[in-house]
């Protein structure tokens, strides 16, 4: 680069600033870059002595750090200055014209090579010159690149300022000066500073409060919390300085009967303050301390309100804790009430040994814990004293580990309420079960009770099926002795999933299901149940409806044209509008608290739903197609392989040897499947069936494997002609068929080599994918209809349909005019509909575009009623 004295006069006086700027950065870079190493290790090394390290570590090691720490700095030092060398102004311009585009302030150092003769040549460079001179001047300092995470990947930089900002708040720079008297040779420092000390007191953690520097408190009484911690350190000679204190349990030290002090060491004397007393040092520049120690009392804890039961059990119990300064957890304590359990049936044996049941208390996650509302919220639905009298108690605890526990509130452990009289039946044989293992035999007895004759009991196939592998499963067990935990456990697991599935409504029907919904709100109102229980089962009942109005339309069993039109038996249409105004005059009145009046609208509701019925369009073809042959066709196989599943349960129970004793008290076992499912016919009262079968032998296993394989043949001749469009409903059909199919082979095979139990589960497979085969086909079935032309039924609650009505809201007569017989004061809420007769009467008066004698009419009606 040529000097700097061929840049023109003018360009010259305008970089000069820019150019020092430049330089400065330049220079800062270099500092940096060379220098980070001095201050990260100054940085550590202030803010591990600022924060004490020194006092917890030996003497050594204190030198030994010591001398690192100065190497490591002389070393980065040298390092920083022999590497460090001032920018020139030749490097700042350099990096200054690098900033900018066609290098202006080099073009500004260059001279014509050529031309010097050439006026042509010499004015073109002219040119070019105050071009680049103009260029130059808008030249700005770059930003100097301080970054030096190329040469300390590890961050130590960072590390050690952190370091030395903790030790700036949460430290003391004044013990940085104990290192001379650390590192001085014996007898040196010491001597000539004379006997010193320093102190420190530290409230416990938990309290949130700061650690104190006795040398800067001059007041002489001191208020401190328990468990605040003393720390002093003593230098000079032993002799010269004493402490006495009388608020710990530090007992007395006797100077004369210890061992000889060295007068050169450091003497650390640490305490915790558990009563109210003095600190006195004595000696040159001592201090005595009157402290007042604030004793930690225990937290409080207590029950806030009534324990609230959500949906489906879940239970919320409100509480309050208090404490000094923070409740550090707490758990909730359930034990039985055994004095308050009504001791009767199977709870009248002595109860198993069971632990209490507990739960963790939920604590605020952030904030103030010194006093806060909070809820325990769990679901104790399985838990075997669910639903029982119970004592419950709160325990809380702070940071001293002491606790503090609520009065024993008396209560019933909330738990899920079975609505079902079936299902609430089960659930408390689980209960006990759970109460003792003794309960085992009552419970079978229940059990083959509840399914000799399930007609009317149990609705749904696969809970009955569910129940007898159960039972099954349980006399196996006392047939071998007592039950054991693990069974039992399993066992109380099979009879919650049963009642589940029968309360939930896991039933094939649509009709069926809404029964339940409606059976189970109406017993939920009887009983009083909470809000949210109520309202649970009202959006079941809502669903259920929905589902049952939907089915109509669709279910081929009942002669539905495409579009069906539903009538009660007064032969009066009903809309879904109609049904859905009188579920939410039900959900009102229940809201109000007008339960009686909501029950008794439930009963008519419930009527009406049953009385409802289809009646055909008049193109409807009713049930002799090619799908209702079809659907009736799988309804004939699902039949047959439920009686086959009863009868191999029949042949397992003969050969636990319960079945002689079984038909003396309850019946044949082998009857019980076919008189629940509609097949008495199958088996005669000896336990023989028609093949003349009377015990489970090898033949009469091969026979019941021979009818299996005839179903699977009869199902796989049906999937071939599964009628209907190709649909994903079709799909699904043919999917859950295919899945029956492998099922029944799999029973088959099972049959064949004698294993009864494992045919029994893939049978009610079987029967799972069988039934939903049934409903995918009956909706590919249904959706195929409701694309055909020409139906002429009315639909039900067609919500896109408009029924003609005459000017007060009334439906249309039976030969189209307007008008109707029907009487308006008639439905749920009478004085709903005559307020709102009344409001329309007073709209259509206020409109004065309607004719004089219609106005007229109006307000004769208004000053009559």
């Amino acid at each position: 680069m040529r000097k700097v004295k061929a840049l023109p006069h003018e360009a010259l006086r305008r970089l000069k600033w820019p150019v020092r700027i430049t330089r400065a950065g330049m220079a800062a870079e270099r500092i940096t870059t060379g220098f980070w190493p001095v201050w990260t290790i100054l940085f550590a090394a202030i803010a591990a002595l600022a924060l004490g390290l020194h006092d917890s570590l030996p003497v050594e090691a204190v030198w030994i750090g010591g001398v690192l720490a100065l190497g490591g700095l002389g070393w980065a030092l040298i390092g920083g200055i022999r590497g460090f060398r001032w920018p020139t102004r030749s490097e700042a311009l350099e990096r200054l014209d690098l900033t900018m585009p066609g290098r202006p302030i080099a073009a500004l150092q260059d001279s014509l090579a050529l031309g010097h003769e050439d006026k042509g040549s010499a004015a073109v460079w002219r040119a070019h010159i105050a071009r680049m001179a103009d260029r130059a001047v808008g030249a700005k300092p770059p930003s100097p690149d301080l970054r030096v995470s190329r040469r300390d990947r590890f961050a130590l930089r960072y590390a050690a300022f952190t370091a030395f900002v903790v030790a700036l708040l949460f430290g003391s720079l004044w013990r940085v000066a104990e290192v001379p008297g650390l590192v001085a040779p014996s007898g040196t420092v010491n001597a000539a500073a004379g006997p010193s000390w320093e102190g420190w007191a530290e409230p416990p953690a938990y309290t949130g409060l700061p650690s104190l520097y006795l040398n800067s408190i001059d007041t002489a009484e001191l208020t401190l919390p328990e468990g605040t911690r003393f720390t002093l350190r003593l230098y000079g000679d032993a002799a010269a300085l004493t402490v006495e204190e009388t608020v710990s349990d530090r007992p007395p030290v006797d100077p004369e009967g210890g061992q000889p002090v060295d007068t050169a060491t450091v003497r650390a004397i640490d305490f915790e303050a558990v009563r109210n007393g003095t600190l006195s040092i004595t000696g040159e520049g001592g201090r005595d301390w009157r402290l007042v120690i604030v004793a930690d009392d225990a937290p409080t804890v207590k029950v806030t309100g009534k324990v609230m039961k959500e949906a489906h059990g879940r239970m919320s119990q409100p509480f309050l804790a208090t404490d000094d300064y923070a409740v550090t957890s707490g758990r909730a304590v359930f034990e039985l009430d055994l004095e308050a359990i009504d001791r009767r049936y199977g709870l009248t044996a002595e109860p198993e040994a069971r632990e209490a049941l507990v739960y963790d208390l939920p604590m605020p996650i952030s904030g103030d814990r010194s006093e806060f509302n909070e809820a325990l919220v769990e679901d104790a639905s399985k838990h075997p004293w669910a639903n029982l009298p119970v004592k419950l108690t709160l325990e809380v605890q702070d940071g001293r580990d002491q606790t503090g526990q609520s009065e024993t509130e008396h209560l019933a452990l909330p738990g899920r309420t079975f609505f079902d009289p079936v299902a609430a039946s089960l659930i408390e044989l689980r209960r006990d079960l759970l109460w003792t293992r003794d309960n085992g035999k009552r419970v079978s007895q229940i059990l083959h009770a509840l399914t000799h004759r399930p007609e009317g009991l149990l609705r749904n196939e696969r809970a009955y099926l569910m129940i007898r592998v159960a039972m099954r499963r349980l006399d196996a067990a006392l047939g071998q002795g007592r039950l054991s935990p693990d069974m039992r456990d399993e066992l109380a697991d099979a009879l919650w999933e049963i009642a589940e599935l029968i309360e939930d409504g896991g039933l094939a029907d649509a009709l069926e299901r809404m029964r339940q919904a409606q059976e189970r709100l109406s017993e939920a109102i009887r009983r009083g149940a909470s809000p949210e229980e109520i309202q649970q089962l009202m959006d079941e009942l809502r669903q259920a409806t929905d589902d049952y109005i939907r089915k109509l339309a669709e279910n081929m069993e009942r002669q539905g044209a495409d579009e069906p039109n539903q009538q009660a038996q007064n032969n009066q249409s009903i809309t879904g509008d109609q049904i859905q105004e009188m579920m939410d005059e039900i959900q009102r009145l229940m809201e109000e608290g007008r339960m009686a009046e909501a029950q008794e609208l439930l009963e008519q509701f419930q009527r009406m739903m049953e009385n409802l019925r289809v009646t055909e369009g008049q193109n409807g073809e009713g049930q002799q197609g090619p799908g209702g042959k079809a659907m009736e066709d799988l309804r004939q196989t699902l039949r047959e392989q439920q009686g086959l599943s009863d009868e191999a349960f029949g042949q397992l129970q003969e050969q636990f040897g319960q079945n002689g004793q079984e038909s003396q008290q309850q019946g044949e076992p082998g009857q019980l499947g076919e008189q629940g499912q509609g097949e008495q016919g199958q088996q005669g009262e000896t336990g023989q069936d028609p093949n003349g079968r009377a015990d489970g032998n090898g033949m009469g296993e091969r026979s019941l494997a021979e009818r299996q394989r005839a179903l699977r043949e009869m199902l796989r001749r049906q999937e071939g002609g599964l009628p209907g469009d190709p649909s994903a409903e079709r799909d699904a059909a043919r999917r859950s068929l295919d899945q029956a199919g492998r099922a029944m082979d799999g029973a088959e095979e099972a049959l064949r080599d004698g294993d009864l139990p494992d045919a029994l589960e893939r049978q009610a497979e079987a029967i799972e994918n069988l039934r939903e085969g049934l409903r995918s086909l009956g909706e590919a079935l249904a959706q195929n209809q409701a694309q055909q032309p020409g139906n002429q039924g009315e639909a039900f609650g067609d919500g896109t349909r408009e029924v003609p009505r005459d000017p007060l809201g009334r439906t249309t007569g039976m030969s189209g005019r307007l008008g109707t017989d029907e009487s308006m004061l008639q439905g749920t809420d009478i004085y709903r509909r005559a307020r709102d007769l009344m409001d329309e009467i007073r709209r259509r008066t206020g409109e004065q575009t309607r004719p004089p004698v219609e106005l007229d009419y109006l307000k004769r009606l208004l000053d009559r009623f």
